[in-house]
């Protein structure tokens, strides 16, 4: 007797880029063995926070062009043809002049991944897959039960869905801490639209990342205006009402982070780069530890052998160290508007020729390549990753747009826009009048503590902790667990243990581990539990809450990695 298979029920939370992704995983895996519902949050598909109003205004635009985007179901410079002659007229892009090698506005790029969606979801249909889609609907909780292994997904609006599968895709977060309560403080520049306003008076912005970028560009515009002079330089003139209206930013490395260029590979891939076999190879070898000097060597400085003889010379002895401090020796000579300018200069060659600065790129690839793989670092390393070599990723592969540039130059050059260095002791207080004191140390080593009316914290998307996951069901069944590392050294394990016995702890074996942000995962990005088991249902995307262990999630790229790991999980569970 034939007894119809039953068919796994997977629920997709949240369908910004990363939902995008897995639906795409499975539109195209050639089976249609399941069904899928969509929560999102929002209105539509696609967009997420970064490429919606929830992230951008008319001036942001994307530090990735058509060409390094990858491939969805058709490029954008296909897409551009067919889409709406009011949204190309309302950005001012003509199709028969779109250039794949160019940035993009940023809603632009939500409008294209929204319609990618809707593609995605006529090709489900076609394949025999049942889609269901729940628009402006927030996901509250997720309860998991052991014993039948299935997820149940509640809402806001109070409905309960059970399913076999859940991919967590919440995306971006930021928590509200004072906003709201202090006046003139906000936790974050998003939604952006909450800094259209005027400004008579100096604004401090915390970081000097994209994040920053995106909010000087904001309010430069609510408070002068750019324009071009007969030689084709970018002015800057405030308004009369904005007379006093300055932006300080405060950076701990006290620079600017590095102009985008052309990329020789635009996907951040390279055929040198070590195998799973050889990385596993390694850690068999290592007590089941990947060593961060190991994948330097071989992901990077090797790479160098064939590519750039002369740059291999020059680098092939220097460890970790000796390579950060040799390339961060001109970005702490220089002034950084200075180097700013001269980077640009840079950038706009390697774009004109199509010629990549390849140790720029190589060090992206780096990034990218040990960003799975790194919750295989001890403890130790983890730590030497992120104070050593992190800050300097940070700053490089940021690719800030050179259009960006121009108005950051151009702020600068009219006494509008500024950097405070400020170090890594630098605090920030809230003021219950309103406002914000900026405590640091300026380069003279003297204690400064600044008021300033009004405070915008741009360091990016914060790595959040255990205790902020939102779905509290979870954490109370122990479901999750926190993201950590051991050391691989008893002796530095108990050196850090004595520092810090909050961020360091020892377990039952006598064995130290580094806490690290968010929460442990697999290979395969599921959740693991209190007891070290992996849970076969429940896998997460969400950047926030995965940080600790993926130290550079970047974009697309990972979104990309990412649900091809997931994906494949499921279909072959």
């Amino acid at each position: 007797m034939k007894t119809e298979s039953t068919k796994k029920r997977i629920a997709i939370l949240g369908g910004g880029p990363s939902g995008l992704f897995v639906y795409k995983r499975l539109v195209e895996s050639g089976s249609n063995d399941f069904e899928i519902t969509i929560f999102e949050r929002k209105a539509e598909l696609g967009s997420g926070m970064p490429y919606s109003t929830e992230g951008s205004n008319m001036e942001h635009i994307t530090n990735v062009s058509d060409n390094e985007v990858p491939h969805i179901v058709s490029e954008m410079s296909e897409w551009i043809c067919t889409a709406p002659a009011e949204l190309l007229e309302r950005f001012n892009i003509k199709p028969d002049q779109f250039n794949e090698y160019k940035v993009v506005p940023r809603l632009l790029f939500g409008s294209y991944l929204t319609a990618q969606f809707e593609i995605l979801l006529e090709e489900g249909k076609k394949a025999g897959i049942a889609t269901t889609v729940h628009f402006e609907s927030t996901v509250t909780d997720i309860n998991y039960d052991i014993k039948n292994e299935t997820v149940t997904v509640e809402t806001l609006n109070g409905s309960n869905q059970e399913f076999g599968y859940a991919v967590i895709c919440t995306g971006h977060n930021w928590p509200i801490r004072h906003e709201g309560k202090v006046p003139g403080y906000y936790d974050a520049p998003y939604p952006p639209r909450k800094l259209v306003q005027h400004f008579n008076h100096p604004v401090a912005v915390k970081g000097s990342s994209l994040t920053a970028i995106d909010a000087i560009r904001t309010m430069a515009r609510n408070n002068g205006a750019f324009e071009k002079d007969y030689e084709g330089n970018l002015n800057f003139k405030l308004n009369p009402e904005s007379a006093d209206f300055r932006i300080m930013m405060h950076s701990r490395s006290g620079m600017l982070p590095a102009v985008r260029f052309h990329l020789e590979d635009s996907h951040l891939s390279n055929d040198s780069l070590l195998t799973a076999e050889e990385i596993d190879q390694h850690r068999n070898n290592n007590e089941g530890f990947l060593s961060l000097d190991f994948i330097f060597e071989k992901d990077f400085k090797e790479i160098f052998r064939a590519k750039d003889p002369e740059f291999y010379q020059r680098i092939k002895d220097f460890s970790i160290e000796d390579f950060v401090a040799d390339m961060m020796e001109l970005r702490e000579r220089l002034d950084p508007f200075q180097l700013l300018r001269a980077e640009y200069v840079q950038a706009e060659k390697s774009i004109k020729r199509q010629e990549s600065i390849y140790w720029k790129e190589m060090l992206a690839v780096l990034s990218f390549a040990m960003n799975h793989p790194a919750k295989y670092f001890s403890a130790e390393d983890m730590k030497r990753l992120q104070k050593v070599l992190m800050p300097l990723i940070s700053i490089v592969i940021a690719f800030v747009p050179q259009k960006s540039c121009e108005e950051l130059l151009a702020l600068h050059q009219a006494g509008v826009l500024d950097l405070v260095p400020v170090g890594d002791e630098s605090s920030v207080e809230p003021q219950n009048e309103g406002g914000i004191l900026y405590n640091f140390r300026d380069n003279k080593n003297n204690e400064q503590s600044v008021y300033y009316k009004t405070f915008v914290d741009c360091v990016g998307q914060p790595h959040l902790s255990y205790h902020d996951f939102p779905f509290k069901n979870l954490l109370d069944q122990k479901a999750i667990s926190p993201a950590r590392l051991r050391f691989k050294s008893a002796e530095a394990g108990q050196t850090a243990f004595t520092a810090d016995s909050e961020k360091v702890e020892k377990d039952e074996n006598g064995d130290y581990f580094l806490n690290v942000s968010g929460i442990a995962i697999n290979d395969n990005f599921q959740i693991i539990d209190q007891y070290g088991a992996y849970n076969k249902n429940v896998y997460i995307m969400a950047v926030p809450y995965i940080g600790g262990l993926n130290p550079d999630y970047s974009g697309l790229d990972f979104c990309e990695a990412a649900s091809m790991r997931i994906v494949g999980d499921i279909l072959n569970d």
